[in-house]
């Protein structure tokens, strides 16, 4: 059952700009789904219609069964938003900030006070609840608009770049707090982001974006067999002090280190069994770059 269905929109800016040419997407309920695409691509444009701040020249979009046209409150009302930059008043408290967020849509005071207390423990805010966000650090300030989006009790969550600029540990503890989310919760999650390890981790399903066009959209898994090849580096437990002739290309790096390029047929597992037939102990393997990173800058040259 899709939750999100967006048919043939378009947006064309003033000066005959074409930011979306007749985008068709469509996201299903409990879904935790990524829109990539590099800058200028047009992410902000597709999320800014689908938040109303952004007017679409053409198309239709239904969210969790209402007409975005037709029933735009009722719309509105099944999504949390999460935006790039921070957007809520400096001087109130991170409390204050999520429950009056909560009179917007409608929610009883006494129902936004216990939504607020709740989503300030889930993510770590609690005793900064009467702070003035103004003195919160970067994540802080990141993790108080996720419970600002969420105060309501929305069907979906938008997240446009939720962890730029937050530290690894942060950012990974968001990471666990938003599958959670998705996971147990069944909250279908958008997720546009830079980081494309974060989109590799969290979606289950990923559309690239690129000149206002998808150029793929599909499982994240069968989005990462379409790479030909992978490059490992192999850091071996004793020196290595010329190539092996093994079944794979490889580089030498140094006496402990080798880049292997192992192709999409071949198994990690065939690698190891190879290195131990040379007599070649590994201590551990990792990727060179990540593979979904990889993988859009090849689909974005190909569509260029």
């Amino acid at each position: 059952m899709s939750t999100i269905d967006i048919q043939s929109v378009k947006k064309i800016y003033a000066g005959h700009v074409e930011a979306l040419h007749h985008i068709n997407l469509s996201v299903s309920q409990g879904e935790f789904f990524g829109l990539l695409g590099p800058n200028g691509a047009g992410k902000s444009t597709l999320i800014g219609i689908l938040c109303a701040l952004v007017t679409k020249t053409s198309g239709k979009i239904i969210i969790n069964g209402f007409d975005h046209d037709i029933h735009p409150e009722q719309a509105r009302l099944q999504l949390g938003i999460v935006p790039q930059e921070f957007n809520f008043n400096i001087f109130e408290s991170c409390l204050q900030i999520v429950i009056n967020q909560a009179g917007y849509y409608g929610v009883p005071r006494k129902q936004a006070q216990k939504n607020a207390e709740k989503l300030f423990h889930q993510l770590d805010l609690w005793e900064k609840r009467d702070t003035p966000s103004a003195r919160l650090s970067g994540g802080m300030k990141r993790r108080l608009m996720i419970a600002r989006a969420l105060v309501h009790g929305p069907k979906i969550l938008i997240l446009d770049e939720p962890t730029a600029g937050v530290d690894i540990t942060l950012r990974r503890s968001m990471w666990e707090f938003l599958k959670n989310l998705n996971e147990e919760g069944g909250m279908t999650i958008i997720l546009t982001t830079h980081y494309l390890e974060e989109a590799e981790s969290l979606c289950k399903r990923i559309a690239i974006i690129n000149k206002g066009s998808i150029i793929a959209d599909m499982p994240t898994v069968d989005l990462l067999k379409q790479l030909a090849s992978e490059t490992l580096i192999v850091y071996t437990r004793e020196a290595v002090t010329q190539l092996p002739a093994l079944p794979f290309p490889l580089t030498y790096v140094d006496d402990h280190t080798l880049e292997v390029e192992l192709l999409r047929d071949q198994s990690v597992s065939a690698l190891v069994a190879a290195f131990h037939t040379a007599g070649i102990d590994i201590d551990r393997i990792k990727n060179k770059a990540n593979r979904l990173e990889e993988l859009f800058v090849k689909l974005v040259g190909e569509s260029s």
